[in-house]
């Protein structure tokens, strides 16, 4: 009661005050207008909007405080003479409210000077809204006004989808939710790029609420996003400015990419049994030898039928084994009508439906050999479920493994080899300038195969992880081509320092891998193939690096190529090395002829001294490897 009558005070003496927040275009970096929003007195509990429309909902004076609202949002956005366009929240339970009178903003606006063009109604939903032909009916009251129409908070309210369709307005607002943290989940980028190609579908233009950082504001506008609004561009207050800070003009002008969140899990975990299973009708135990014939005679794909008593599977019975038996003399005569579970195998592979693939490949790689002929029983909680064969397992298995190496390496988990091209055409497209750099370790198969692939994996695993600590995450890309090959993609300006911390880190950790003698000698003994005690070469790094500038490559293929060359030269220096490639890519325009080792900047970073040796490239580009 104390907070209503306070609420009916504030109403009486129109106690609110209007802060705007900027909404920009993203492409142009121009201020197309501000939200209009509203704070109570700053000594109140009903400072916040939400408990100020909270307590007017419990006193049902809901109307009254909206009214209120937009009528102080209106004078005071005229009186400081705002450019563009108001932004009006409007509650679509106001529209719809019985004594409402529709004329009242037309006259607010009039009264102030300002033209209905100028005016957006935003519905944002505080109810569900259930009555859209009437609600339909108040939008087209305002539309045939002059007024705009935009839907709040997309993805979070009620029926914010279904109003889109109904209403078909200017403009959407996609929720906060979506946008915040959008450059590191590939979900909420999913849902943003989806809900962007259906505003271009139906004419409807985007505004992301919700920016806080330079890397959301950067995928955004990459996404195509037509206009952007939250903290990292503008706070709400009282006196907004009215152009963008330089900070913004500078990262809208940037010419380079965002760099789209990855997924880090391998696909392959989530797959299970079930997605093997096939429906076979299952056998009972009393069922004699000869009706079980027939049933293979009349179903020549069958191979396998399981016996299952009261849904639990006692064994498996093989074509093969019946028909086996059955060949030898008088077999069908005297067991022809006896129970078939005389020829059944007793100790089936039996796996349940939420098995996860790898487990189940495991476990029939374990099993006996007939296992994987056979095939095995899905069940659920114990139930029989159906069938599933080895051939369909390993063939699931190999498509697994396929699509992990092509989307995300499961060693590092960073990007594989389609991302690794997506990302070079995205560069390559917007016109940006980066740096294409190959990482290869040298001397890796001797020290794989001396020392184990669990600690060659370790080093691999490790160089990933230097090479991500020493790039910039919304401007860099770390992809993994496999084996011990990678791929850098870098837009940061200092990418050479970059590339030097990278060849100090490495060669400070790969030490701490070798014993103090090994150091001392500079390499490791091991046995050759032959028998033979040989030192071979403590493991280093070679960079093959190339700057590559806007219209000098049409393709990855050509980066590719040019990226390699680029490692094969540095391989030639001895020990930790870098070598930069400055010439123009095969697509820039034809110059005068200059000395090629005038264009070309090579950095050696000695660690250790030991004949070099081409490494193979790993399992990208295969027409390239050495």
């Amino acid at each position: 009661m104390m907070l209503q009558s306070r609420l009916r005070k504030i109403i009486d003496q129109q106690n609110l005050t209007a802060l705007f927040q900027p909404i920009i275009h993203m492409q142009s970096g121009e201020i197309i207008g501000y939200e209009g929003l509203i704070r109570g007195p700053s000594d109140s509990p009903l400072h916040s909007p939400l408990n100020l429309f909270k307590v007017a909902l419990a006193a049902n004076l809901s109307v009254e405080v909206e009214h209120l609202c937009r009528k102080v949002v209106i004078e005071h956005f005229a009186q400081m003479n705002l450019p563009g366009k108001l932004f009006l929240n409007v509650s679509p339970e106001c529209l719809l409210y019985p004594n409402m009178k529709h004329g009242e903003t037309l006259d607010y606006i009039q009264q102030f000077g300002i033209s209905p063009e100028r005016v957006i109604i935003e519905l944002t939903e505080s109810q569900p809204t259930y009555d859209y032909e009437l609600l339909g009916k108040a939008v087209a009251h305002y539309s045939a006004m002059g007024f705009e129409i935009a839907i709040d908070d997309l993805g979070e309210g009620f029926s914010s989808l279904r109003l889109w369709s109904e209403l078909r307005p200017a403009y959407v607002k996609i929720d906060m939710h979506f946008i915040q943290g959008i450059n590191l989940d590939k979900v909420k980028l999913q849902f943003v790029r989806s809900i962007q190609q259906i505003a271009e579908a139906t004419g409807t233009l985007v505004i992301a609420e919700g920016i806080e950082t330079q890397a959301e504001l950067l995928m955004v506008r990459d996404l195509g996003i037509a206009c952007g609004q939250g903290y990292h561009i503008g706070r709400p207050c009282n006196e907004p400015a009215t152009q963008v800070s330089r900070e913004i003009a500078q990262t809208l002008g940037y010419h380079g990419v965002a760099v789209y969140p990855q997924e880090k899990i391998s696909r392959q975990g989530d797959a299970t049994a079930l997605r093997l299973l096939r429906v076979v009708a299952p056998l009972s135990p009393q069922m004699s030898n000869n009706e079980v014939l027939d049933i293979f005679v009349h179903a020549p794909e069958l191979e396998v039928i399981p016996v299952v008593e009261n849904g639990f599977p006692l064994g498996l019975i093989t074509r093969r084994n019946l028909v086996d038996r059955f060949a030898l003399q008088f077999m069908r005569e005297l067991h022809g009508k006896k129970p078939c579970d005389m020829f059944m195998d007793r100790a089936p592979l039996i796996t349940d439906k939420h098995t996860k693939l790898q487990d189940l490949s495991r476990l029939v790689a374990k099993a006996d050999r007939h296992h994987l002929f056979n095939g095995f029983i899905i069940t659920d909680q114990g139930q029989y479920l159906g069938m599933g064969t080895g051939h369909d397992l390993m063939g699931e298995i190999t498509e697994m493994h396929m699509n992990a190496a092509r989307y995300a390496n499961p060693l590092t988990q960073l990007p594989g080899n389609v991302p690794i091209n997506e990302h070079i055409e995205r560069l390559l497209e917007n016109g940006a300038r980066f740096s294409a750099c190959y990482v290869d370790l040298d001397f890796f198969k001797p020290f794989n195969d001396a020392f184990g692939y669990r600690k060659g994996d370790d080093v691999i695993q490790r160089t990933g992880k230097i090479l991500e600590r020493h790039c910039d995450g919304a401007r860099d890309f770390v992809g993994h081509i496999g084996g011990d090959d990678f791929l850098l993609l870098l837009q940061s300006e200092d990418c050479e320092e970059r590339y030097r911390a990278i060849i100090a880190a490495f060669a400070a950790d790969i030490a701490l891998q070798f014993s103090g003698s090994d150091r001392e000698r500079g390499g490791y003994l091991s046995e050759n193939r032959l028998g033979q005690t040989v030192l071979n070469p403590l493991v280093t790094i070679s960079l093959g690096a190339l700057r590559v500038e806007p219209g000098q490559f049409c393709s990855h293929h050509q980066i590719a190529t040019a990226a390699a060359e680029a490692k094969r030269q540095a391989k030639r220096i001895t020990g930790n090395s870098l070598f930069i490639d400055r010439r123009a890519g095969p697509c820039a325009t034809a110059t005068p002829a200059v000395d090629e080792r005038k264009r070309a900047a090579t950095v050696a970073c000695a660690h250790a001294a030991a004949p070099l040796t081409h490494h193979p490239l790993g399992q990208i580009w295969p027409s390239l490897q050495n």
